[in-house]
């Protein structure tokens, strides 16, 4: 399935921005890049319009320049990609630790044995 996507009008009313904005911040923030019709419209999805109104806060409401809302952006997706790395490490240990335990070498001496 598609996902949903919004001309620029639309995706500027979701986000509480003119259509000029968008184009602007296209230019400046290397994350945002919406799809292109073959004639050259703009198609923006949901995951931009969410990123849209965090550039909006990050400019508008936190006050950063657009340089420090970019950098506030490149280390949020750092950490995302941390975090998505440790999350991938984390299931592979439950994967070997949700394995059941294998046979003991019956050549081997048992740690187990009479208590003193």
């Amino acid at each position: 399935m598609e996902p949903k996507t919004y001309k620029i009008g639309e995706a500027a009313r979701l986000a509480g921005v003119k259509p000029f904005v968008l184009r602007f911040w296209e230019s400046e923030f290397p994350q945002l890049t919406p799809t292109r019709t073959p004639n050259g419209q703009r198609l923006y999805t949901d995951d931009h319009v969410r990123l849209i109104a965090r550039i909006k806060t990050l400019l508008h409401e936190e006050g950063l320049t657009i340089d420090g809302a970019r950098r506030r952006l490149d280390e949020q997706a750092a950490d995302t990609g941390l975090l998505r790395h440790i999350h991938a490490e984390l299931t592979a240990i439950r994967d070997i630790l949700d394995r059941p335990p294998r046979d003991p070498d019956p050549l081997r001496p048992s740690a187990k044995g009479p208590l003193p």
